[in-house]
């Protein structure tokens, strides 16, 4: 049997997904404040997340998983009363949002000024979740501000399940929050920065409301 190295268990935490022992998830906090990114678990499939505030953490985003700059990260936000910061929220906006969140959910909206060009698209959008999840929402809670996230993936694109797969994959992580096996499935990505409501990918979020 080949034990785990001693790195390996440095990096792997294991945190109570329903529970999150505080001083684990201020453990988490610390490294990304100091720009490191970090492996965490949500309602959906596990997530690659980093300090929005820290250019050079969301550069090491790209750089570990690695992905083209065009493609965008999810602004990750602890409740509804923090969108609007970020996200131009119209009143139609805000019903959808009250009714789906916290959920597994991405909605792109129109950014804001206060969303770094760095992490904007080329229509000026930005995809924001607040997902389902006590380790994800007390990340955000901790942090004070949102977090930058993406799928932890493997190099076919599908969402990595297992934290040791993920700790496997992922060589330049901090902290890989370890809350059990994750989801398979990403969340539903609906486009409401348009004139009409638009899913962009069907997900771990039914759509039957979205469209109905």
């Amino acid at each position: 049997m080949v034990r785990p190295s001693h790195r390996t268990r440095k990096m792997l935490l294991e945190i109570n997904p329903d529970h999150p022992e505080p001083r684990k998830i201020r453990r988490a906090v610390e490294a990304l404040v100091a720009g490191e990114v970090i492996a965490y678990p949500t309602d959906t499939a596990y997530g690659l997340a980093c300090d929005s505030q820290n250019k050079k953490a969301i550069d090491r985003v790209y750089a570990a998983k690695p992905m083209d700059r065009r493609h965008p990260l999810t602004f990750v936000c602890p409740g509804l009363g923090d969108i609007a910061k970020y996200a131009m929220v119209e009143n139609q906006h805000y019903r959808i949002l009250r009714h789906f969140l916290p959920g597994p959910y991405c909605f792109i909206l129109k950014a804001t000024r206060e969303v770094p060009r760095i992490v904007q698209s080329k229509q000026k959008t930005v995809g924001i979740r607040v997902p389902d999840h006590p380790v994800a929402l007390a990340l955000v809670q901790e942090l004070g501000r949102p977090l930058l996230s993406t799928t932890a993936s493997g190099e076919d694109g599908e969402p990595l399940i297992d934290p040791h797969d993920i700790n496997t994959r992922y060589k330049g992580l901090a902290l890989i929050l370890d809350a059990g096996a994750g989801g398979a499935v990403c969340a539903t990505v609906v486009d409401l920065s348009g004139d009409t409501l638009e899913i962009v990918r069907e997900g771990a979020g039914p759509i039957d409301e979205l469209v109905g």
